[in-house]
């Protein structure tokens, strides 16, 4: 016997029913977008690697240590997506679409890569679902991004996350902090590592969870304290705007995220019940990432929403989320003019919508209802010669057992509406 392949460490694979969970938290996550105006993207899984060592930040964790790279054929270096934002801008650059109507609003869900220790809720094929409003810097679009987020996962019914937000400033008063924060850095006893860190992007010391660190950083400076005049009044808005849209927030001045593109508005969503691997999504603004890029002076902001995490979260809080059936009906054909006819009606009523499966391979009845039970349908036809010969058959609900003849000339229309009752 051949020895069995098995799948690489630390991809998750979704099969049914749990696959049904994953499909109906993608939709959920991505609902909110399309309702308020934002267009598909279909992302390549793989870009040049200049674009995220430009787009994401050299001295981040992603590109530094993450990255799955290779040299292609044509000895070009390629790098597996870690993330969506900088393919997203170098995709509107590319074809012109900052060129018309603003802010260009853009959703996408797909598989992103990164070369991690795999862990619960820390995959190196992780799944996210994404958004990014390019070209406006109204902090009522901020508010925006954040409540389609917050809708998405009170679609699901989550209520025990917690919606952190802060500022990082701007190109103004982001300066004048960071050199703050460095002769601030400069008098902790930090190893050779963190002290090169604090020397390249400070703020990723704040982000430190090594106990060690996190008690010298008790009084730190903190961005939110030394914003410019614009970027506290933008804040103000922001949170006004919120409040408005009945979205909780908690203000969360340490918040640092992993990317170096941010400014502005950040945000993270926690959920507390996941342990060390708490956050289930977050963003914020990037208004400098498309003229590093080679695009218009255009500011932005977006969310990755984590689908894995998130479904990790649904069943911390004990959600059931989606529907496992495979299948509304199941039909049971019982000799070779039955089968003709389940055939036939198969394929009527999944031309109205409705789910169909059958028994194949010439199964006894017994089998045949078994397989309809392992299905999830809500409804089994059982076809025999008499049935047919009668033109009348006999559709049985799987929950109750109860059983009505109905007439074949109206089988679709009675199943159509049961269905829909």
């Amino acid at each position: 016997m051949a020895e069995i392949i098995k799948g690489p460490k630390g991809v998750p694979v979704y099969l049914p029913p749990q696959s049904a969970t994953f499909l109906a938290v993608r939709e959920a996550l991505t609902s909110p977008a399309r309702h308020a105006g934002y267009g598909y993207i279909e992302l390549p899984v793989y870009e040049d690697t200049s674009l995220f060592v430009r787009g994401v930040g050299e001295s981040t964790d992603v590109v530094s240590k993450e990255m799955f790279t290779f040299t292609d054929r044509g000895e070009r270096s390629i790098t597996l997506r870690p993330e969506g934002t900088a393919g997203v801008m170098r995709a509107v650059i590319e074809h012109g679409l900052d060129k018309g109507q603003l802010p260009v609003k853009i959703y996408y869900a797909a598989p992103f890569f990164r070369a991690e220790r795999p862990q619960f809720g820390r995959y190196r094929q992780l799944q996210q679902v994404g958004i990014e409003a390019i070209g406006g810097d109204d902090p009522a679009l901020d508010a925006e991004v954040i409540a389609l987020a917050d809708e998405g996962y009170r679609s699901l019914g989550l209520s025990k996350y917690e919606l952190r937000i802060t500022s990082l400033g701007c190109a103004n008063c982001r300066p004048a902090y960071r050199a703050l924060l460095q002769d601030f850095l400069r008098g902790l006893e930090l190893d050779v590592e963190t002290q090169e860190r604090a020397r390249v992007n400070p703020l990723r010391v704040l982000d430190d969870k090594r106990m060690e660190v996190q008690r010298q950083l008790t009084h730190a400076p903190l961005q939110v304290d030394h914003l410019c005049a614009d970027c506290a009044e933008h804040y103000r808005l922001v949170k006004h705007y919120l409040l408005l849209l009945n979205v909780p927030f908690v203000e969360f001045p340490r918040l640092v995220r992993g990317l170096d593109y941010y400014t502005r508005t950040t945000f993270e969503f926690d959920h507390p019940l996941l342990g060390a691997q708490s956050g289930i999504g977050g963003g914020g603004r990037y208004d400098g990432l498309m003229t590093e890029l080679g695009g218009a002076p255009l500011s932005g902001i977006g969310f990755g929403l984590g689908t894995d995490r998130t479904m990790i979260a649904c069943d911390a809080e004990g959600l059931t989320v989606g529907d496992p059936a495979r299948c509304d009906v199941f039909l049971v054909p019982l000799g070779s003019e039955a089968k003709d006819y389940a055939v036939r009606l198969a394929g009527q009523l999944r031309r109205v919508g409705v789910r169909v499966d059958m028994a194949y391979g010439d199964r006894a009845l017994k089998g045949s209802m078994k397989a309809a039970d392992r299905s999830g349908a809500r409804y089994a036809v059982v076809i025999g010669d008499r049935e047919l010969a009668d033109r009348a058959l006999p559709l049985k609900s799987l929950a109750t057992g109860e059983q009505e003849l109905v007439p074949a000339d109206s089988l679709v229309q009675t199943i159509v509406g049961n269905l829909e009752a």
